[in-house]
């Protein structure tokens, strides 16, 4: 009787250790797609240089970017902000309001496609869309060219940087993606706990983690470490003028698409979506657990089972676990 006993509890003790085991496993694999990457990326028609980086983050501070002199790429991408801006919608030359909430700057170089709509696959070509837009910068490239050259620190800093090429558009918004692909988000409390620290997040949080890789099916767009799938999909907004990528592309699939933004830094990026409509984070969740607009062209991956109260609040406490240590930073150069 003993023995059967025994069996019995050892069979059971066998199982539980199988089946933590394999939890242990699962939640070890999925922490691993959320790792953080030990370099980052530059092209090999424009590699990093300590000269492009410096030249690059001069003239992103620099308002003689813009036609009045009065912009810099700063304006509205500021590190104070989550290199956003703080408002709903980006304003431009002559205090134009534009119809887009600007996007975040940081983790761009490992972006397939820029600007809400996708249009353009690179940071180099990206550059081009706000310098000479009538509703942002404004610049006439010439006006541009002719005033850099009449700096003679610029000239030198273009010779250092790009040898023989001069002072263009081309070399303009080169050395600026050098400086913007090396915008990245610091280390926050998630990268520590995927890294091996237990005590880095509130187990709250972590209840939060697994909504949002299950139940709430957030991962679905927010994926890897970036929280990002650098996809377009239509969330659900009260329709607008702004169809989105559509206007791009002309694919019906495409009506009301945006890209999909990274989630780290949301403290500092309010207000949120391609709009700025949804002015603090638990607006979004609210918008994401049911509020949205139903409509043809939503995303499927939109339907999902609602929330509790207590399961958006763990949710919303994952997501504060995204915001990095001491803020988003301004890079710095690195060595060759």
């Amino acid at each position: 009787m003993i023995t059967a006993v025994l069996r019995i509890a050892l069979a059971l003790w066998l199982c539980h250790s199988l089946m933590a085991r394999a939890d242990d496993d699962s939640l070890a694999a999925l922490k691993a797609q959320f790792q953080r990457p030990a370099t980052v990326p530059h092209p090999d028609n424009n590699p990093y240089s300590p000269a492009k980086f410096a030249l690059g983050q001069r003239l992103f501070f620099d308002p003689r970017l813009s036609r009045d002199n009065d912009i810099s790429c700063a304006s509205c991408h500021a590190p104070a902000t989550g290199w956003e801006d703080g408002r709903q919608r980006a304003v431009g030359s002559d205090a134009q309001i534009h119809e887009r909430h600007s996007p975040a700057l940081e983790n761009l170089a490992w972006a397939s496609a820029l600007l809400w709509d996708g249009r353009t696959p690179t940071l180099e070509s990206q550059v081009w869309f706000p310098l000479t837009a009538h509703d942002e910068m404004a610049q006439d490239v010439r006006e541009l060219q002719e005033e850099l050259q009449a700096d003679a620190a610029y000239v030198a800093a273009f010779d250092a940087a790009y040898p023989g090429k001069g002072i263009s558009l081309i070399t303009v918004s080169a050395a600026i993606a050098t400086f913007q692909r090396e915008i990245v988000s610091p280390p926050a409390p998630f990268d520590h706990w995927v890294a091996g620290d237990e005590t880095a997040i509130s187990d709250e949080a972590k209840q939060g983690f697994a909504l949002f890789t299950g139940k709430a099916g957030c991962n679905a767009c927010h994926s890897g470490w970036r929280l990002t799938d650098d996809g377009f999909h239509d969330t659900g907004l009260p329709a607008s003028d702004d169809s989105g990528r559509y206007r791009f592309s002309r694919d019906d699939g495409d009506r009301n698409a945006f890209k999909t933004p990274g989630l780290r830094n949301l403290a500092r990026r309010a207000p949120y979506m391609h709009d700025g409509s949804l002015a603090t984070l638990d607006d979004v969740l609210a918008h994401f657990n049911g509020g949205f607009t139903p409509r043809p062209s939503l995303s499927p991956k939109m339907r999902h089972p609602a929330l509790a109260d207590g399961e958006l609040n763990a949710l919303r406490a994952f997501l504060d676990t995204l915001n990095s240590d001491g803020g988003s930073a301004l890079p710095t150069a690195r060595p060759d």
